[in-house]
Parts: C-alpha cells; sequence; structure tokens
C-alpha cells in the first residue's frame, strides 16, 4: 500500500516528538558562573578581592593573621612617633634662630671705674734745672740756576781781536757772548746741560770766520743736533787742534770738505738751524777729540 507523502512527514515529526520526551532534561545550578572560562583572560582564573580591611582569599587564618595585624599596629606607631620627633625638631630649630645669642648668658657685670692701679711712678725734677733748646743746623735753598748763575754768570766774556795775528777769534771785531763753556740750565728741551763751547750773538746772517790755517774735514747740512755745521782741523803748536762753528744758516756755506783755508778766511753765515733758540754761532775747540774752554784757549793763544 503506498505512503503519501504528507503522511510520512506527519509520521516524521510525531517520532521527533517522541524523543524528545524520553531525552532527561538537565536543570543549570544558578550559583555556577556563567562560562567562567570564557571571562578569565588568556585562561586564567580571575583572583578573588578581599574587601577593605578584610582577610584576602588564601590568607592564613588564625596565628599568622594575629602576628600580620601587631606588625601593622608597630609600623602606625612608628610612624607618628617620627612625625612627632619632626614636628618637635622643627619648633626647637625655629625658637633656637629666633631669640638673641645672649639670651641665655648671664655676663658679670664689672666696673670698671673702680679699678684702681696699685703702683704708681713719679718724677722729680732738679729746682734748678732748665730746658735746653734743640738746635738746628740753618740752611737755605737755591735753585740749580741761581747756582750757575752765582758760579758763571758773572764772568767777564770781554776780549779783543788782533786782524793781523795768526790765530784769531772768529769775529773781526768783538761780539756778545751769551752762554759759556760748563754746566748750566738746558734751554729747551734737546739742549744739552753741559755746554761744550761759547756762544756768539752778533745777529743773524753775520760772517763766520775761520780762526787759523786748516783743513775743511766736514761740512755737514742738519737740522737736529748742531744743526748745518763745518769742522776745520789745525796744527797749532805741534798739537792737533779742531774748531767747530755751529747752527749756520741754511745754503751759508762756503768751504767744502778737503779745501785748505787760511786764518780769518769767511767760512758761513749765522743762523739758528738745529736745537737752537736764536741767532748765534756755537763755537767749540777740541784738543786731541777732547772739548776744552773755547773762551780760555782763545784768550791764551789768539794774537
Amino acid at each position: 500500500m503506498a505512503i503519501s507523502r504528507r503522511a510520512l512527514r506527519e509520521n516524521e515529526t510525531k517520532d521527533r516528538a517522541s524523543a524528545k520526551a524520553r531525552t532527561p532534561r538537565v536543570v543549570k545550578s544558578a550559583k555556577s558562573p556563567r562560562n567562567s572560562k570564557a571571562r578569565s583572560p588568556k585562561g586564567r582564573s580571575p583572583k578573588a578581592r578581599s574587601p577593605k580591611g578584610g582577610t584576602p582569599q588564601g590568607a592564613p587564618q588564625g596565628p599568622g593573621r594575629a602576628i600580620t595585624g601587631r606588625k601593622s599596629v608597630k609600623r602606625a606607631v612608628l610612624s607618628k612617633l617620627v612625625t612627632i620627633g619632626a614636628m618637635l625638631g622643627v619648633g626647637a630649630l625655629m625658637i633656637s634662630t629666633s631669640l638673641p645669642a645672649n639670651a641665655f648668658f648671664n655676663a658679670v657685670e664689672t666696673d670698671y671705674t673702680t679699678v684702681q692701679a696699685t703702683e704708681s711712678q713719679s718724677i722729680k725734677v732738679a729746682s734748678d734745672a732748665v730746658e735746653k733748646a734743640a738746635t738746628r743746623d740753618s740752611y737755605t735753598v737755591t735753585s740749580l740756576a741761581s747756582q750757575l748763575r752765582l758760579k758763571y754768570g758773572n764772568r767777564n766774556f770781554s776780549y779783543t781781536n788782533n786782524v793781523n795775528g795768526t790765530i784769531q777769534w772768529p769775529f773781526p771785531v768783538p761780539v756778545p757772548i751769551s752762554s759759556g763753556f760748563g754746566p748750566r740750565t738746558a734751554p729747551c728741551g734737546g739742549c744739552s746741560s753741559m755746554h761744550q763751547g761759547i756762544d756768539f750773538t752778533p745777529g743773524s746772517g753775520v760772517v763766520i770766520d775761520s780762526i787759523a790755517d786748516g783743513v775743511v774735514s766736514q761740512v755737514i747740512a742738519s737740522h737736529a743736533g748742531l744743526g748745518n755745521h763745518i769742522i776745520i782741523d789745525h796744527v797749532i803748536n805741534g798739537q792737533k787742534v779742531q774748531s767747530v762753528y755751529a747752527h749756520m744758516l741754511d745754503g751759508s756755506f762756503k768751504v767744502t770738505v778737503g779745501q785748505l783755508v787760511t786764518v780769518a778766511q769767511p767760512i758761513g753765515e749765522v743762523g739758528s738751524t738745529g736745537e737752537s733758540t736764536g741767532a748765534h754761532l756755537h763755537f767749540e775747540i777740541h784738543l786731541n777729540g777732547v772739548p776744552v774752554d773755547p773762551f780760555a784757549w782763545l784768550k791764551a793763544n789768539a794774537n
């Protein structure tokens, strides 16, 4: 007998229902955690938390718990003592820095006005003793210029010239002499304080003559020291003598080096070149290279 499709479906439905009725029902416990494995991270069980102040899960019970409690109490007491000590130290420091240094010092007062010397000294002076006045050497102050003026300022520079003599003065007639040979007060910054000649002052442009026969050894044009000057070599009384003529005018030379000159021959003109304070002839005499007093030498040798 053929069974229709509808009947087959109905039979299958009945079979499933009867099989479901025969399977026992599993009741889940309300206290079991839901899918505890899924809630714990990386497969580890979550740690149990104990409430504040309580005993954590797995903590030892009984005597161990009592020991732990005593240690906590000791720590708390020690912490309070440290805090109190720090506060006392700060207070003591504030007091010590605010009080003056002598607040706790009992100074012993001493009346120094009552101290008396146990011994005294005394000096006895004779009735006829007379105080002796202090004696001092008397002295006066004299400047160097005054000393030189006293020593050399009163020298007599008067002379005469023999125009026929073999040794003559640099000018045919006597002319003023402003400065002699020897120490002096330097008249200018570059001038010498030890004058090695004498200064004739006949005026600028006056012709200068050779004092004796000789040979011109130097003709120097310069604006320093002796300025334009000439040196002539002579042999007088068997001795080498040099005559020096300084501070001549520019362009006034009348001789050349190596030239033979005769007594009273014009050689140049009076000027003020070099270290000079005015127109004059600075004249020197050297004996064997050593400067000597020209005035004294001419007075002794001019004829």
